[in-house]
């Protein structure tokens, strides 16, 4: 399943940038996140409740930090395993800024199975929109303070 979309924040791009890239404001704005930890480097181990429709549960997933291009682009890796299934994807987020207001740009690919898959791809793209949207404006709330 691809993934796209476009957010703009009403926050300067180094602030977005720096946000974007702080585990602890990551673990305060991703939808179901428990639990968010540097193992290292740029890898980190994340505990997250999610699911789509009545499938619901926690995972344990890998997140990765990669190509990073300060402060206008970076690549998101993540793995995740749980009871109802998995979840694999990246992404690539591209920063501009113009006029105080930095255009998020994200690209991506994800995939789930288990039994996840078994909901079908509608509701699992429109799952994953619900959670972009509801991530993108906890992040705009942590870059303006």
């Amino acid at each position: 399943m691809r993934l796209e979309g476009t957010h703009e924040l009403h926050a300067p791009r180094d602030k977005v940038f720096a946000a974007l890239t702080d585990p602890q404001v990551l673990a305060r704005c991703i939808p179901g996140c428990e639990s968010l930890e540097k193992q290292a480097g740029d890898v980190y181990t994340a505990k997250l409740s999610a699911g789509v429709g009545a499938i619901k549960g926690v995972f344990q997933a890998t997140v990765r930090m990669a190509d990073m291009r300060p402060p206008e682009h970076y690549r998101l890796i993540v793995e995740g395993k749980g009871q109802p299934g998995f979840l694999k994807g990246s992404g690539d987020m591209d920063l501009t800024e113009k006029d105080g207001i930095t255009s998020i740009h994200y690209v991506g690919e994800a995939s789930v199975g288990g039994l996840l898959a078994s909901v079908g791809q509608r509701m699992v793209e429109s799952a994953a929109k619900m959670l972009a949207g509801k991530f993108f404006s906890a992040l705009e709330a942590e870059a303006q303070k």
